[in-house]
């Protein structure tokens, strides 16, 4: 069926619901109102407010009180409602979620998945476009995954609340209203790829990119572009910010010689620098090239009336892959 990338969440989220009786979820105004994006519409009204709960005003509350109830045996999955929110929580997050596995030495584990609308696009005010993730995929203990498209955010949370580990789960607010067939049933039935897997999103032989969340739609249009102009370019969509696959990046880069990194978040120690470092390593003698990285400016949050200069477009991507390309 079409369905947009919110529904894809929805849809699996109430899977998860009834296949699971442990799974609840909680957050501020998911229940009544369905979340200020609609994620959870319907879902506290089919099975009830014991296991949809709106809770109060208070991130580090809603983590706490989802750890205590996964060292009881439950599955959170809490909603943060906007990235730049999850900061009250961050302590919760990596001092006691992240450690609880390694503190027990495997007796004990918690899985809780934390979903967070994340990045910029939709015109926002302050504190509501951020986008943490190097913060959370630099915490041992911690998965960080971030779907890009419609089918795999119904795929990842599924594969995210059924893990034992804690999941952050980065949701690019600007993709929300994407739409794209997706056959429930046959993900269900072959699992789709797993949750750490990196996808080849569009082949090609003169350079590669790699992006996640909401920038893989902009690298797939500078590719399009791109091939217009008459160069080949790859496309890898990341999905698995920690771990990463970097087995996949490695065989397109010995194929193409040549690496860009994207993300919205700002490019000095983002998760590009990890990526350009760890490629350089093991790719030494087959870059033509160094790896470039485009992102954001190195900047707070510009307010919205300045957002489309800070946010990488394919103009941006494409001047990297010229300069690359002409090296």
């Amino acid at each position: 069926m079409k369905t947009t990338f919110t529904g894809a969440i929805n849809h699996g989220l109430r899977r998860s619901l009834e296949d699971d009786p442990k799974v609840v979820l909680m957050g501020e105004d998911i229940g009544r109102l369905g979340g200020v994006f609609r994620v959870t519409d319907t879902l506290q009204k089919d099975f009830g407010n014991n296991r949809v709960i709106d809770t109060p005003l208070a991130e580090s509350g809603i983590i706490g009180t989802a750890f205590g109830m996964a060292l009881r045996g439950l599955r959170p999955v809490c909603e943060i409602q906007f990235d730049g929110f999850v900061y009250p929580a961050f302590d919760q997050i990596v001092s006691q979620v992240a450690k609880i596995h390694a503190r027990t030495r495997g007796k004990v584990v918690a899985p809780i998945t934390i979903r967070i609308p994340f990045g910029g696009g939709i015109g926002s005010v302050e504190h509501h476009s951020e986008s943490p993730e190097a913060y959370f995929a630099h915490t041992a203990g911690l998965r960080v995954v971030s779907p890009s498209n419609p089918a795999d955010a119904y795929l990842m949370i599924r594969q995210a609340i059924a893990l034992d580990d804690p999941v952050i789960f980065f949701e690019p607010k600007r993709r929300y209203w994407d739409k794209a067939e997706v056959d429930f049933e046959r993900l269900d039935h072959d699992g789709g790829i797993a949750l750490d897997q990196a996808r080849i999103c569009a082949s090609g032989k003169d350079a590669t990119i790699v992006a996640y969340g909401g920038t893989v739609a902009t690298a797939l249009t500078a590719a399009d572009i791109a091939a217009s102009e008459g160069h080949s370019i790859e496309v890898i969509d990341l999905r698995s910010l920690s771990p990463i696959d970097f087995d996949t990046v490695e065989t397109s880069v010995r194929k193409t010689g040549r690496l860009i990194v994207v993300h919205e978040a700002p490019v000095f120690a983002g998760l590009g620098a990890e990526i350009a470092a760890r490629i350089t390593e093991r790719c030494f003698y087959h870059l033509e090239s160094p790896v470039l990285r485009v992102g954001g400016f190195d900047i707070p949050y510009p307010p919205a009336k300045l957002e489309r200069h800070h946010l990488p477009d394919p103009d941006r991507i494409l001047a990297a892959v010229d300069r690359t390309l002409a090296a």
